[in-house]
């Protein structure tokens, strides 16, 4: 049996936040709030994975571990049998993510911010100056953007560029933060059609967090529910269905089965 493209074990993250008293020499108070709970996964390798889970449920800090960016508090993570944690470079290696508030430099233009990150993974420039071309293509970006400040370019045709960034590396597991908030719909399409042909062409391993229903539905193998920092529900988007009764006669959504398992609707993170 091959390798899972992730494996997560019993992990667990905690957070520690600090609130003063009001008094001059009151003792700080610590207050300790769980962001993940003995979460256990295993992703299989050209498989998409959603995470959908409401604001706080701990989808951000679960891509974080995954990205190297936090270490767990306890428990495991593997990525294609490589330990986050004592083998962070071979990981960093296999990955890249795609955040909704993904950083830039803002004054250089979107060829030059995908140069520096093609430089910094060590690709070719003749190589890379004709992926990046045919990605910002692809993902809907007119030739003429290409050189112009990310400053001036709308907060979606900036998230294009993230997504640009993150698929040029052709990384083996490509995580996914709701790489599509604050797109329109037909940007959405441009990215969605993008992802599934990033698996067929690269065998690329995907986990995708998103507030999307339909997306989740439309593009994931297999779907983990969850909620106040523990897995809830996991199967496929069908199976996730089967759960939930109909409803007035009509078949259940994803939403329909998010409400009923959560007891919450799902909000979409505001976009600046």
């Amino acid at each position: 049996m091959s390798t899972p493209a992730l494996e997560i074990r019993q992990v667990s993250k905690v957070f520690v936040k600090k609130e003063r008293g009001r008094a001059r020499f009151a003792r700080v108070k610590r207050e300790k709030v769980v962001a993940l709970a003995d979460v256990s996964l295993s992703v299989n390798r050209r498989e998409i994975f959603g995470v959908l889970g409401p604001n706080g449920s701990g989808k951000s800090t679960l891509i974080r571990l995954l990205s190297t960016l936090l270490i767990p508090d306890k428990g495991t993570i593997r990525v294609f049998g490589h330990d986050v944690e004592k083998e962070e470079f071979e990981v960093k290696r296999l990955i890249n993510r795609v955040s909704v508030d993904a950083a830039f430099f803002k004054k250089f233009s979107p060829l030059e911010n995908l140069t520096y990150a093609a430089r910094l993974y060590g690709m070719p420039m003749r190589e890379a100056r004709e992926k990046m071309r045919q990605i910002m293509l692809r993902l809907g970006l007119k030739e003429e953007t290409f050189n112009q400040p990310m400053e001036h370019m709308s907060r979606g045709m900036q998230q294009k560029v993230a997504v640009a960034r993150g698929f040029l590396t052709s990384p083996t597991l490509l995580l996914l933060d709701e790489p599509t908030t604050g797109l329109d719909p037909h940007s959405k399409r441009d990215v969605q059609g993008f992802v599934r042909q990033i698996r067929a062409e690269h065998d690329a391993t995907i986990l995708l967090t998103t507030h999307d229903m339909e997306e989740a539905d439309r593009l994931c193998d297999r779907i983990a529910i969850i909620d106040e920092g523990k897995i809830i529900a996991l199967d496929t988007p069908e199976g996730l269905k089967e759960l939930v009764s109909k409803r007035n006669g009509h078949d259940p959504t994803l939403e329909d089965v998010f409400i009923e398992l959560t007891g919450k609707k799902m909000e979409e993170k505001e976009v600046e």
